[in-house]
């Protein structure tokens, strides 16, 4: 049968990308949840990074009083010199405080607001978006693209805003000591606004091919987890650590790329703005000699501020050059997290909601197709099932039993037909509703690593009477009565403490609790040992009274009971009718209980 893959998803290929928008525009995205609704925030944080960067040439400027008053006319007052430079210190050190904590508190709360919509969005998706990308990538974008985009990108923030207005402020001081020295310092500006430009535009890419590589990569750590038995029996331990090999030298390659370009700008920064200092000393010096018509009489405390003013300057750009590749590292992580959002629909249901539904199933001439050059799941099937009636669904491997069932909570689409529940398009079901209506157990039980009791309520309060008559009526009260915490106990990773036949029956006790009308039986019992099957199906006889139930089995213990039996071939039913009818028939039937076959 061709139902879709449940597997994990393997990455999607690396897609020519559309040319890197500019970085105003990526950044005009994020606004939404790093914007103007955090205000108070942000006015904190540009208040305190402006009143931080105006400490900063208070530094040169202490010095031309304490060198000109204090050492060369030994006037000033002692008592000052530590008052002022506590004083600076101690309201730097407070507008540091206040502005980190402030784009702190913007970069988290926007991480939570973009994390729970990314969550959000993750449970209402389309289910097309779990068979274009792996577990370990969505895991990636949701937990730490997020957290590690925003973190690099309120870094960026914070140093910008304080060397900004850093650097604001020491030219302003330089321009007031010297304009004509200051002018000197615009030659830095065109080169290292140049310079971060080009390089940034690399660091995108090699950003969002080493993001593509990442996930390549935890794909394959993933299925190595998830297929480790198999690994194993097959000794491919050797082929699986070259494929993580090469994946991982791509990674490598890609990382050393990343950091040349995010070194360089850092050196040739400094280089440019090291020139234009030279030149700026030098002509202070022609200056403070008397050369030329441009001689000044310039005092000992007035040419050390202004050089070391001059001198503070480096290090502001230095970091401003560094801030580009954060900023763009950041972005590029963030955007992965939007365009989930962007690109992934969310599941659309329709306005009909009419509480518990009688289990009335109808199918007309219903085709679903996964892809064009390939044969259809199912091709024009037609089926009524009554409410209370139980339908076995039976035929060999590829007949589209399983994709028929997932028709009705919409797990597939159908591409041509109508598929009615209680005589209304499942399509026009509003999609909690049309849920409610089903219960499943399948041979792939799916446990979260919660108590046993959170598991059987699963989407319900916890009523513990009703999880232990569930339990009860499971078979497994005993089981879990023998436990130390009884139905408190966590049941661990998908629940592989337990046998099979237990977690079976704990599937089964969740079915009991929710109670749905209609009941979908994937193959129980296909894995279990007879006394496992025995408990099974007793508990299976229990929770099938009174529902519509459609069964997909091969076993003749699990269907020989069943009102009605559909044979299912290459996508079509070819009979119909009871278990002794298609005995007698000695159709597809017979020769599949003549000689049973696993799927």
């Amino acid at each position: 049968m061709q139902a879709p893959n449940t597997s994990p998803a393997s990455p999607a290929p690396a897609a020519s990308e559309p040319p890197a928008e500019p970085l105003r525009v990526r950044l005009a995205r994020l606004s939404a949840y790093f914007g103007w609704q955090h205000r108070l925030a942000w006015t904190a944080a540009i208040l305190a990074t402006l009143v931080g960067a105006i400490t900063e040439p208070l530094i040169p400027a202490l010095l031309k009083p304490l060198l000109d008053q204090g050492f060369t006319e030994g006037s000033l007052e002692l008592w000052m010199v530590p008052a002022a430079i506590m004083g600076v210190f101690v309201v730097r050190g407070l507008a540091q405080f206040v502005g980190q904590y402030a784009l702190a508190r913007i970069a988290n709360e926007g991480m939570l607001t973009l994390r729970t919509a990314l969550f959000d969005r993750l449970l209402a998706a389309d289910m097309g978006l779990f068979t274009r990308q792996s577990a370990s990538s969505l895991s990636n974008t949701v937990v730490y693209e997020v957290q590690t985009g925003a973190t690099l990108l309120v870094q960026a923030l914070l140093g910008i805003s304080r060397d900004g207005f850093t650097l604001v402020a020491l030219l302003g001081y330089l321009l007031y000591l010297n304009w004509q020295l200051t002018l000197i310092v615009a030659v830095v500006v065109p080169g290292v606004a140049w310079i971060m430009k080009t390089l940034s535009r690399r660091l995108y890419h090699l950003t969002k091919s080493g993001q593509q590589a990442t996930d390549e990569l935890a794909y394959v750590v993933e299925e190595n987890v998830l297929a480790h038995r198999m690994v194993r029996l097959h000794a491919a331990q050797a082929s699986q650590a070259r494929r993580f090999d090469a994946l991982s030298r791509r990674l490598r390659s890609l990382a050393i790329k990343s950091t040349i370009a995010a070194s360089a700008m850092t050196p040739l920064t400094q280089l440019l703005a090291a020139g234009a200092l030279s030149t700026v000393i030098c002509v202070a010096l022609w200056q403070s000699r008397g050369i030329g018509a441009a001689a000044q009489s310039v005092s000992v405390g007035g040419f050390v501020a202004f050089i070391t003013a001059m001198l503070m300057l480096i290090a502001p750009i230095r970091r401003l050059a560094d801030v580009a590749s954060p900023i763009t590292r950041g972005v590029a992580a963030l955007e992965r997290g939007l365009n989930l959002l962007g690109d992934t629909p969310a599941e659309n249901g329709g306005p009909h909601a009419p509480g518990r539904a009688r289990g009335a199933i109808t199918l007309r001439g219903v085709r679903v197709a996964f892809a064009a050059d390939q044969a259809p799941a199912l091709a024009g099937v037609s089926l009524d099932v009554h409410p209370g009636e139980v339908v076995a669904l039976v035929g060999p491997s590829g007949a589209g039993k399983t994709t028929l069932v997932n028709l009705l909570p919409r797990f597939v689409q159908h591409s041509s037909g109508e598929v009615l529940l209680d005589g209304h398009p499942v399509q026009d079901w509003n999609l909690a509703a049309l849920r409610a209506q089903f219960a499943l157990v399948s041979q792939d039980v799916v446990m979260f690593n919660d108590s046993i009791a959170a598991n059987v309520a699963l989407g319900q309060e916890v009523d513990l009477q009703r999880v232990h008559e569930c339990l009860a009526a499971a078979n497994l009260s005993a089981y879990v009565e023998g436990l130390p915490q009884g139905v408190e106990t966590v049941v661990g990773h998908n629940a592989t403490q337990l046998s099979g036949g237990q977690r079976q029956r704990l599937a089964i006790a969740r079915a009991l609790y929710k109670n749905a009308p209609i009941l979908i039986l994937d193959e129980a019992t296909s894995a279990l040992d007879t006394e496992s099957e025995r408990l099974v199906q007793d508990a299976l006889q229990r929770l099938m009274q009174g529902r519509t139930t459609l069964v997909i089995a091969h076993r003749l213990s699990t269907i020989e009971h069943a009102h009605r039996v559909v044979v299912m071939e290459r996508g079509r039913m070819v009979e119909q009718g009871t278990h002794t009818e298609l005995l007698a028939q000695g159709g597809l039937y017979a020769r599949l209980q003549a000689r049973p076959q696993d799927e």
